[in-house]
């Protein structure tokens, strides 16, 4: 299977349950891959774990800056990615009583601005070469809200009017965005959950288990493929019927 060969896939957060398992799924399909990391330490392990040879850059998506540096260090590395997965984000949780604007900013600048940030710096030339796939990592609490999480409901709920505007504009260029929102997936943040909250979220859930990463993966992987041409602007839902619209 080598449907993007030669293709370079840019996954943000690549690193984590999800998005590691969405850089060795398109890695399979033939990408070369290249994620964002925060923690080099961290980053330069899990490179080391893959089996093949991903290139992995230092950038905080939620600055305009970096990812500007990133651009440039990817371009002269790898050439203009072909693909790009918007899965960096961070969670901090507090009731609206409890949230302070720390809370606040730090979530819609790293899962909201971060849409911009990263997308600014390559989807014009996607356009220009004519063919791009973007796919924004959303949430099934963007959809449906979440107790204790009005910055990430907010910032999640953002992402898919981003993908809806910019998948208007880019359309007749060759390129599609569209968000997938994920529902409770086993990573190791929600495993390291207690067992009793666990079991809770998982009656909600009408499959009776954990989504696996590498079933967003596999949705991802098709979305970026040229058999999901004609699909731009949606949505995508992977939440076990947890939340059904």
């Amino acid at each position: 299977m080598n449907d993007l060969k030669n293709k370079v896939a840019l996954i943000t957060g690549g690193t984590g349950g999800i998005g590691s398992a969405i850089c060795d799924r398109l890695a399979h399909a033939g990408a070369r891959i290249v994620t964002t990391y925060r923690n080099e330490e961290k980053a330069k392990a899990w490179a080391a774990e893959r089996a093949y040879d991903p290139m992995i850059v230092h950038c905080d998506v939620g600055s305009y800056d970096d990812c500007s540096g990133m651009k440039e260090a990817i371009e002269a590395a790898m050439g203009p990615p072909d693909i790009i997965v918007n899965n960096a984000g961070i969670t901090r949780d507090a009731t609206f009583k409890k949230a302070t604007p720390d809370h606040w900013r730090q979530v819609i600048t790293a899962d909201l601005d971060s849409m911009f940030n990263v997308s600014h710096q390559f989807v014009i030339g996607m356009t220009e070469r004519g063919w791009g796939r973007v796919v924004n990592i959303s949430s099934i609490n963007g959809q449906k809200g979440a107790f204790g999480q009005t910055n990430y409901s907010a910032a999640k709920a953002g992402v898919h009017g981003f993908t809806m505007a910019l998948a208007q504009e880019v359309a007749r260029k060759g390129v599609t965005v569209n968000t997938v929102s994920p529902g409770y997936i086993a990573t190791e943040m929600v495993m390291a959950v207690r067992e009793e909250v666990r079991d809770q979220i998982i009656a909600q859930i009408p499959v009776g288990r954990l989504g696996k990463p590498e079933e967003i993966a596999a949705l991802v992987a098709f979305l970026v493929s040229d058999d999901a041409a004609f699909i731009t602007g949606a949505n995508l839902s992977a939440n076990g019927g947890q939340h059904m619209h």
